[in-house]
């Protein structure tokens, strides 16, 4: 029973309530500077990942400077690589998209013409004029401004990059002359950075193994722009549960519309897609994960709804690596480690302990020093 004369136990309604207002006020901080901290975040997880690699050329023999320069220059060629690929593919894409686009048309007006026959009362001019209202330049304009915006935001992520990357060296010597006792710090920090580098690298790796099978898949089944959708998939796969279906929808539409596919084709192409995101979503990716760093069902539905309000398309995308980071940021504190279970996919054998516990604590004294002297 609890004392209500307690001091500790009356303010308890008004510690809830102060938490609550922070983190009201937290969330509609982040809101608001939703165009300044999705590159920041952008920057900070490029620039864990790429410190394995720095580590790597370091323990070979090349000093820190240099192995950092060279990271950077071999991330910056394969980026520039890969851009100048998707762009020759998008530009492609582009220069077909009216032809494709009449294509769905027609199909749209079959589908439409198909469920008018079955009797179904379907109105298709107010469906033309939901959908056809808008100027055909309107789009065009809007994807212009988006890709300007897009490569603006990548020319700030890759500097900050550059920044984070170089400031890494300095990092230790400065908390230790910060702090007065900088080795539990340190010591915290250091478990944040190796399991937060763990998991982006297995979630980078995976993404780039889905993005290749992807590729190859629409390789072989037919479907055009094959590296487009690859990047696409590979994008994608950091939202959880939504996002390889999404990544499907445009070239299984495409397939299902072009001259050369069908539903056979397309068929297949969407068997690929669930094929490689249940094998390596599945099967692989919490094998080499392990339980530590899951996330329940829930926290994971949760956070798509939280972070993709707040931060938007880039939202959906960081929403579990944001979440994990704040798990594995209150997993590395023993107060705040309570948290992160409640965050965790948890476990039978957690609970299996947690019973075994209670029984022990309900048996009498003498007979749990008997059993502690048996072991």
């Amino acid at each position: 029973m609890h004392n209500e004369s307690d001091p500790d136990y009356r303010s308890m309604p008004l510690h809830a309530t102060l938490a609550l207002a922070s983190l009201v006020i937290i969330v509609a901080g982040m809101k608001l500077g939703a165009s300044l901290l999705v590159p920041l975040l952008l920057a900070f997880f490029i620039a864990v990942v790429c410190t394995e690699p720095v580590q790597w050329l370091h323990r070979r023999g090349l000093p820190m400077r240099a192995a950092v320069l060279l990271t950077l220059l071999v991330l910056m060629g394969l980026v520039t690589l890969l851009g100048f690929l998707v762009v020759n593919s998008f530009s492609t894409f582009v220069e077909a998209l009216p032809d494709i686009e009449t294509r769905l048309r027609q199909t749209y007006w079959q589908v439409l013409n198909q469920l008018s026959a079955f009797g179904l009362a379907i109105n298709t001019e107010e469906i033309e004029a939901l959908f056809g209202g808008a100027e055909d330049t309107t789009w065009v304009s809007m994807l212009l401004s988006e890709l300007g915006n897009f490569f603006m935001q990548s020319m700030v992520v890759s500097l900050l990059v550059v920044f984070m990357m170089f400031e890494t060296l300095h990092f230790r010597g400065k908390v230790s002359l910060a702090l007065a006792n900088p080795a539990p710090s340190l010591e915290r920090f250091a478990e944040f950075s190796l399991t937060l580098k763990r998991y982006l690298a297995v979630k980078t790796v995976i993404s780039l193994t889905t993005g290749v099978l992807i590729w190859l898949a629409c390789l072989l089944v037919g479907v055009q722009f094959a590296l487009l959708w690859a990047v696409l998939a590979f994008a994608l796969n950091f939202i959880p549960n939504i996002g390889s279906a999404i990544a499907a929808v445009p070239p299984v539409l495409l397939l299902l519309v072009s001259q050369n596919g069908g539903i056979g084709e397309a068929f297949l192409l969407s068997l690929a897609y669930l094929g490689v995101n249940f094998v390596l979503g599945n099967l692989v990716e919490p094998r080499l994960m392990g339980r530590a760093l899951g996330l329940s069902t829930l926290v994971v539905f949760l956070s798509l709804v939280v972070w993709g309000w707040i931060f938007g398309v880039a939202g959906l995308l960081l929403s579990v690596l944001l979440t994990m980071t704040l798990k594995i940021a209150l997993d590395s504190h023993p107060q705040t480690r309570w948290m992160a279970h409640l965050l965790g996919p948890g476990s039978r054998m957690g609970g299996e302990e947690e019973s075994r516990r209670l029984r022990q604590a309900k048996r009498p004294p003498s007979r749990r020093r008997r059993e502690a002297e048996g072991e």
